[in-house]
């Protein structure tokens, strides 16, 4: 007698609510700043355990800073055994080499940091990566505090949600979706920054603009010439108002990319390719304007986007300093540009649909499905012959 199969469902169905606090300050290890220690949740009967990891950079630029940041700790969080700092290389060095995550995970261990103690990352984008995938898998998950100390990280990757390191010669192949416990972002660290690194924030600056806020878009070509003069006011607009947007986006959309979306990445698809085609001797700041300025010429030579908005565009990364064309673009693999392989790493990545996100107007991004691969090819050489003009 043959039996029925029944199948029994059991459905879990539960919300994460997930909150953290971006911090803005100056001087954070200043005695007399309160910041640090109101973001650390001093828990009543348990031993506060913290772990420092810093960029050896702006070590370099800052003398004095570990000292301060023992000073701190010992007589304003009265801590008496505090673990000698991890210094690790900034840069995406940082990121390529899983030993500097072995490192952090090594002092986890010996160190007895616990779900309810602290990785403190103080450094640029690439070192907050690399400590926050350490964090995120070690206990699956310890608490990191970011002190991001770069435009970049202060306005973009430093207060969202996600971490990465590169693998299999891929931009952030491993990596997890660990939200920090607290993001503090103190304007001083911004002093030690070389040119290069200081006018590297903005083009996220634009690429959010671009995809969410116009009236943000016409504030940064009011305010070129005080941003490129390294204007500390209008600095701190621009990163307050991106980390905004930023988190805007995160509480609103779907913060863990489950879908095949991923509007914050718009001009990225190129831009990591290109990091990559040149060892990142190309920054991502760089790589990430001459990823927009691809995205936007592609959109009006599809008529999506007029052509003197295009121009606009352009014009004004380019008054921000960047160069919008990288010979490693016209890069030939058999009968197709290399960088176009990036398309499918892109849609790999989160799996799904293609969906690269291009500009319908200032302010409006519109999601495609497809790329036409012959166009691009034209957008990649409408940049070249615009760079030789310059």
């Amino acid at each position: 007698m043959q039996t029925k199969t029944r199948t029994h469902i059991i459905q879990q169905n539960f919300p994460v609510p997930v909150e953290y606090n971006v911090y803005f300050t100056q001087d954070l290890f200043d005695p007399s700043n309160p910041t640090f220690k109101q973001a650390l949740k001093v828990e009543k009967g348990k031993e506060l355990k913290l772990l420092f990891v810093i960029d050896s950079g702006l070590l370099e630029k800052t003398p004095g800073l570990q000292e301060k940041i023992k000073i701190y700790c010992e007589n304003i969080l009265q801590l008496k055994d505090l673990p000698e700092p991890i210094v690790l290389p900034g840069g995406e060095q940082c990121k390529n080499d899983f030993e500097h995550v072995a490192s952090i995970l090594d002092k986890i261990n010996k160190n007895g940091i616990c779900r309810h103690s602290y990785v403190v990352a103080i450094g640029g984008g690439a070192l907050l990566d690399t400590a926050g995938f350490a964090a995120g898998i070690a206990h699956r998950g310890v608490r990191l505090i970011r002190v991001p100390t770069t435009v970049l990280s202060q306005n973009d990757s430093g207060v969202g949600v996600k971490n990465g390191i590169n693998w299999y010669n891929k931009k952030n192949f491993l990596g997890t979706f660990t939200p920090p416990y607290a993001v503090i972002n103190d304007q001083q660290f911004l002093e030690t920054l070389e040119e290069r690194d200081w006018r590297g924030g903005f083009s996220e600056a634009v690429k959010v603009a671009l995809i969410k806020d116009k009236e943000f878009f016409t504030w940064i070509k009011n305010n070129i010439q005080n941003l490129v003069n390294r204007d500390n006011d209008s600095m701190q607009h621009l990163i307050y108002r991106c980390a905004e947007l930023h988190l805007e986006h995160i509480s609103s959309g779907d913060a863990f990319e489950t879908g095949s979306s991923r509007p914050l990445d718009f001009g990225h698809w190129a831009a990591h390719k290109l990091e990559q085609f040149t060892h990142y001797s190309l920054r991502h700041g760089e790589a990430v304007a001459i990823g927009i300025a691809l995205d936007c010429v592609y959109s009006s030579k599809i008529g999506l986007l007029d052509n003197s908005t295009c121009q606009e565009v352009l014009e004004l990364l380019r008054d921000l300093g960047f160069r919008l064309y990288s010979p490693e673009l016209l890069e030939v693999e058999g009968e197709d540009f290399r960088v176009l392989d990036g398309l499918e790493e892109f849609r790999e990545h989160l799996g799904g649909d293609l969906t690269i996100m291009l500009l319908a107007a200032i302010g409006t991004g519109k999601e495609v499905h497809e790329i036409d691969r012959e166009k691009m090819k034209e957008s990649i050489l409408f940049l070249e012959k615009e760079d030789g003009k310059i």
